[in-house]
């Protein structure tokens, strides 16, 4: 679980966590944690309280009015959102290719997070 994880607001913002993702019901997770949800076989993962990114070069995306950096894995890409402290990661397998399609999904939980100054631009 991410060091962040524990805080009030991460476990606020696992409340908001989407019951599906792109037709895919919410599974558990163990260690059981309202901060981090998993969906899907392979799993789409979302968790709260993961380090908030820098300023960066690296492009920004922004989804329903949050922003995201894209990070390529060898097996999908992990997304964490930006301008936000602490921050929400989401990982999405490449079966899920486009993988930002499924961004959507998580705005509402990213939106209840403290912004800390960092924006898309």
């Amino acid at each position: 679980m991410p060091k962040g994880g524990e805080s009030p607001v991460c476990a606020s913002a696992g409340i908001l966590f989407p019951q599906d993702v792109s037709g895919m019901e919410r599974r558990g997770t163990s260690p059981s944690n309202p901060s981090v949800a998993a969906w899907g076989d392979p799993a789409v993962i979302a968790r709260c309280g993961v380090a908030a990114p820098g300023p960066t070069e690296t492009e920004c995306l922004e989804v329903d009015g949050v922003g995201w950096i894209p990070t390529p894995l060898s097996d999908g890409t992990r997304f964490t959102t930006f301008g936000t402290e602490p921050a929400l990661e989401v990982l999405v397998p490449k079966d899920y290719a486009p993988e930002g399609l499924l961004l959507p999904a998580f705005s509402e939980a990213a939106k209840t997070l403290p912004p800390n100054g960092l924006q898309c631009r």
